[in-house]
C-alpha cells in the first residue's frame, strides 16, 4: 500500500472514531470495545464499525429530530405566540367563572360542559411553543402487603383488611344475608318491641355512678349501628334510633348463653348500617358511659349499601339533596332541621286553631290561574280532555270560603310556580294563608307578630337569632315603613311626588343607577317605584320590617288606601333583606276587581307570562257579597330557613327538585 493510501486510510479511521466517541456521549448505553491492546489500525477499525450502526440509531435520530423541531418552534413568530396565549387566558377565565357558578349552584353548569370547556383549554396550551407533550404515567405495580410484622413481646400486629368497593361491599353482605337464612334467620324482620327510647334511657339513669349497673333495669330498644369496636371476646356497638344513641356493651360469655354461635355471628354478620334490636340490662361504665349489656339480639334488617366513611361524611352538597335518606342518616343537624321544621308547622296550625280559624283544602287543579303574579305549571286532563293549571296561590278558593260565611278560614299546603330555581326560591314550596273577616292590614300586622314571635321563641328559646353570621331581633314591635319612604331612604327621590310624571322619574331612577332595561319596561310611576325600592332599598332590610303603601298596578287583590291616592292597604314583611310574608286589605268592590282582572288579562295578551287572566267565577262570588276582610300569606320555607339558620331552601325541603340523574348514579359506582 502506497503512503498516500495509508494516510487516507488512518484519516478515515480517525473521523469514524470521532463520531463514535461523539455518539458515546448522547447514547451512554452503546457498547464500548476494550482495544487497549490491539494494534492501532483495530482499534480504529473497532469504533468505526461500532459507529455505523450508532450514527443511524433511533435515539440519535430522534435527538437530532427534538433538536431541528426545537428550532424551529424557537423561531415561531411572536404575534402567533401572543395571539395562542390571549385565547388560553380567555378560556381559562371561562374555566374558572363555570367552576365558580357549579360551586354556588351545582345545576349551574352539567359535568359535561365544564370537561368540554377544560379539554379546549388543554387543546390550546398544547400549540404553545416549546410545550411539551403530555408525560406517560409510568406503569407502577401495585406491591402486595407485606407480612405482619412481630412486635415487641412477641405479639403480632393484624394486617389491615383490603379496602373494598362499595360493588364488592355489597356483594360481601348480601353473603352475610344469605348466611343468616341458612342459619334460619329472617334478615328482614317483622318487629321488635320496644321499651324505651336512647334519650330516654340517658335522662332516667343520668344518677348511675361510674362502674355501676341500674338494679333491675331490663331495656328493649332497636336502632342502626353507627359504629363496631370488637376486642376478642369483648365488643362496643353505637346504636342509634330516632331520637338519639347509646352504646351496646357485647360480652361473649353472656351472649353466647342464647347459642354457642351468637357472640361470634354478631361480630361476623352484622355490620354498620345494619338495625338491630337489643335485651339486655344497664350499667355505666368505668369510663362514663351509659351502656346496654346484651343478652339477647335480633339483626332486624341487613343493609347491603355501606354509609359513607366515617371521617369524610356526605359532604357533596348534590349527593345530599338526591339522596337525602342517607343525608339523614349520617348527619343529625339535617334531622334537627326537619324536627324544628315540624315544630314550626305544627306551632302555626295550633295559633291559628286556638284563635277560632279553620283549615279547609282547596283544589291544587284549577281552570283559571290566579291569586298571584306568577307563571303556572299546566297539565292536562284525559278524560275531561282539558288543560288545568296547578294552583300558584289558595287565596281565591279561600275567599270563595269566606263569601260563604266561614269567617276565619286558612290553609297550610303546597304551591307550584314555573320559575326559577335559587337559594330563595323552588317551583314548588309550602305557604300559609288565612283569611279572617271584619279585619284590615293593621290587624294581619299584629298577628304576624304575635305567631312568628310565639313560634321563633317556642323552637329557638330566644328572640334573638343568628342567621348567616347577621344578628336579628325579633322583639316587638317591628318596624313599619311606606316603601315610598324607604326608597326616599335610599335615593332621595319621593316618587309618590311624581306619580303624573312617568318620564320624570324614569330620569330620576336612571340617575339613581337603576338598569335602564328595567326603567324602561315601567308603564307608569307606581311599577316604577316597585322596582327602584327592590333595586335599592329591599336588601338593606336586615331587621323585621312591615313594607306598607304598596302602589295600586302591583297589588290587583288589595283594597284601595283609605287616604292615599294610587296606592293600596298592602303590607310584605322583610327580614335579611327577602319576603317573609305579604298582607292586604282584600279588595271587595266587584266593579273595581273587574277592572283590576281586565288590566291583568292586557298585560298577559301582551305576553306577560305572570298576569293572570279574569277568573269571572271569583267575580261571581264577590257579586254575591263579601264581609270586609284581610289576608296574609306566609313562606313557610323562609321562615324555617330563618328559624334553623339554613342558607339555601333545599336545605329546609326534604326533598327539592334536582334534574334527573341521568346515570341513575348508585353508590355502588363510588364513594359518595
Amino acid at each position: 500500500m502506497s503512503p498516500s493510501h495509508s494516510i487516507f486510510l488512518r484519516l478515515a479511521f480517525v473521523v469514524a472514531a470521532c463520531f463514535a466517541v461523539a455518539n458515546a456521549f448522547v447514547n451512554p448505553q452503546l457498547p464500548v470495545l476494550r482495544t487497549h491492546n490491539s494494534p492501532s489500525s483495530n482499534r480504529c477499525l473497532s469504533a468505526f464499525v461500532h459507529a455505523l450502526p450508532a450514527l443511524r440509531s433511533p435515539r440519535c435520530v430522534a435527538r437530532r429530530d427534538r433538536s431541528l423541531s426545537g428550532s424551529l418552534l424557537a423561531s415561531a413568530a411572536p404575534s402567533e405566540t401572543a395571539e395562542i396565549e390571549a385565547k388560553i387566558k380567555a378560556q381559562g377565565e371561562t374555566v374558572r367563572s363555570m367552576k365558580e357558578a357549579i360551586k354556588a349552584d351545582p345545576e349551574a353548569h352539567s359535568k359535561e360542559d365544564l370537561d368540554a370547556a377544560v379539554k379546549t383549554l388543554l387543546e390550546l396550551k398544547a400549540q404553545l411553543p416549546n410545550s411539551e407533550p403530555p408525560k406517560k404515567e409510568k406503569k407502577v405495580e401495585k406491591k402486595k402487603p407485606a407480612a405482619p410484622q412481630a412486635k415487641k413481646g412477641g405479639k403480632k400486629e393484624k394486617a389491615k383488611a383490603p379496602e373494598l368497593s362499595p360493588r364488592e361491599e355489597r356483594a360481601v353482605r348480601e353473603g352475610k344475608a344469605e348466611k343468616l337464612r341458612e342459619k334460619g334467620k329472617n334478615p328482614y324482620q317483622y318487629t321488635w318491641e320496644i321499651s324505651h327510647s336512647t334519650t330516654a334511657l340517658q335522662e332516667e339513669h343520668k344518677g348511675l355512678a361510674n362502674g355501676e349497673e341500674a338494679p333491675d333495669a331490663k331495656v328493649s330498644i332497636a336502632g342502626r349501628i353507627m359504629a363496631k369496636r370488637v376486642f376478642g371476646k369483648l365488643a362496643f356497638y353505637t346504636l342509634a334510633d330516632g331520637v338519639g344513641t347509646i352504646q351496646l356493651y357485647l360480652e361473649q360469655e353472656a351472649i353466647n348463653k342464647a347459642g354457642p354461635e351468637a357472640f361470634d355471628d354478631l361480630k361476623t354478620l352484622a355490620d354498620v348500617g345494619d338495625f338491630l334490636g337489643v335485651k339486655g340490662a344497664l350499667k355505666r361504665t368505668d369510663k362514663g358511659e351509659l351502656s346496654v349489656m346484651v343478652t339477647e339480639y335480633e339483626i332486624l334488617t341487613k343493609a347491603l349499601l355501606p354509609l359513607p366513611d366515617k371521617f369524610k361524611g356526605l359532604t357533596d352538597i348534590n349527593t345530599r339533596y338526591r339522596r337525602r335518606y342517607v343525608d339523614l342518616i349520617v348527619n343529625p343537624e339535617v334531622r334537627e332541621t326537619f324536627r324544628r321544621r315540624a315544630v314550626i308547622t305544627q306551632g302555626i296550625r295550633s295559633y291559628l286553631n286556638d284563635r277560632g280559624y279553620l283549615e279547609i283544602e282547596t283544589p291544587v287543579l284549577n281552570t283559571e290561574s290566579g291569586g298571584a303574579e306568577a307563571k303556572p305549571f299546566i297539565t292536562h286532563h284525559n278524560a275531561l280532555d282539558m288543560e288545568l293549571y296547578m294552583r300558584i296561590a289558595t287565596e281565591l278558593h279561600l275567599k270563595r270560603l269566606v263569601v260563604g260565611g266561614f269567617e276565619r278560614v286558612f290553609e297550610l299546603g303546597r304551591i307550584f310556580r314555573n320559575e326559577g330555581v335559587s337559594t330563595r326560591h323552588n317551583p314548588e314550596f309550602t305557604s300559609v294563608e288565612l283569611y279572617q273577616a271584619y279585619a284590615d292590614y293593621n290587624d294581619m300586622m299584629d298577628l304576624t307578630e304575635e305567631m312568628i314571635t310565639g313560634i321563633t321563641q317556642q323552637v329557638c328559646g330566644t328572640l334573638d337569632i343568628t342567621y348567616q353570621g347577621e344578628k336579628i331581633s325579633l322583639q316587638r314591635p317591628w318596624k313599619r315603613r311606606s316603601m315610598n319612604d324607604l326608597v326616599l331612604d335610599a335615593t332621595g327621590i319621593d316618587f309618590y311626588s311624581m306619580r303624573d310624571d312617568v318620564e320624570g322619574a324614569k330620569a330620576k331612577a336612571k340617575e339613581a343607577g337603576v338598569p335602564g332595561g328595567d326603567v324602561d319596561k315601567c308603564k307608569s310611576v307606581g311599577e316604577l317605584l316597585n322596582v327602584v325600592f327592590e333595586e335599592k332599598a329591599e336588601a338593606s332590610l336586615m331587621q323585621p320590617t312591615f313594607v306598607t303603601e304598596h302602589p295600586v298596578e302591583i297589588s290587583p287583590l288589595a283594597k284601595p288606601h283609605r287616604d292615599k291616592e294610587g296606592l293600596t292597604e298592602r303590607f310584605e314583611l322583610f327580614v335579611y333583606g327577602r319576603e317573609l310574608a305579604n298582607a292586604f286589605s282584600e279588595l271587595t268592590d266587584p266593579i273595581d276587581q273587574r277592572q283590576r282582572f281586565e288590566a291583568q288579562a292586557a298585560k298577559k295578551a301582551a305576553g306577560d307570562e305572570e298576569a293572570a287572566d279574569v277568573d269571572e267565577d271569583f267575580l261571581m262570588a264577590l257579586e254575591y257579597g263579601m264581609p270586609p276582610t284581610a289576608g296574609l300569606g306566609i313562606g313557610v320555607d323562609r321562615l324555617v330557613m330563618l328559624l334553623t339558620d339554613s342558607g339555601s331552601i333545599r336545605d329546609v325541603i326534604a326533598f327539592p327538585l334536582m334534574k334527573k340523574d341521568e346515570g341513575q348514579q348508585s353508590l355502588l359506582e363510588g364513594s359518595a
